[in-house]
């Protein structure tokens, strides 16, 4: 018996999985992170192919991706120099910080946080646009003398029958 409520069970769990797996909402969110994946290797090869290296030149020829803290000062390279690069410190297996590595990871960051902050303002203001709709026109009004509410153009109140002053004239009806 213990068994067979268990198969019930699993099988109301796939049935619940397989209605969660076809919602919108994940099919959309898989696209987002396939498309947001793709996105990050775009924006990682602008800033490593195209950002900096110009920046690298105008600092006296520095390749960023290659600037690192050597923290094994006694381990050398294979011809017994100082490591002075990433990919020598590799060769190697010296520890090193590579934080020009880490400088171009932000300036990734930093693109690609720009990039979903213009996204998300460029969605919020056609958002903004869609749900503005002009506000109807008012068809009532308020009796100045007995606040009771009669139709906009109506020179004499239904309830209290006090004469009232036409729309826009400032005079009496």
């Amino acid at each position: 018996m213990n068994d067979q409520r268990r198969y019930v069970d699993m099988k109301g769990v796939f049935k619940e999985f397989k209605e969660f797996a076809v919602r919108g909402n994940v099919i959309d969110l898989a696209v987002g992170v396939i498309i947001g994946a793709a996105f990050g290797k775009i924006v990682t090869s602008l800033v490593n192919d195209i950002i900096m290296p110009p920046v690298g030149k105008l600092m006296g020829g520095i390749d960023f991706s290659q600037k690192i803290i050597n923290l094994d000062g006694d381990i050398k390279t294979a011809n017994g120099q100082d490591i002075t690069t990433l990919a020598q410190a590799n060769e190697a297996g010296a520890t090193v910080i590579a934080y020009g590595q880490f400088i171009n990871v932000m300036i990734d960051f930093i693109i690609v946080a720009f990039c979903i902050f213009m996204l998300v303002k460029g969605i919020n203001y056609l958002k903004s646009k869609e749900h503005k709709k002009p506000e109807p026109q008012k068809t009532t009004k308020a009796c100045k003398y007995c606040l009771s509410e009669i139709p906009a153009a109506a020179t004499r109140c239904s309830h209290c029958t006090s004469e009232l002053e036409a729309e826009g004239t400032g005079a009496l009806a």
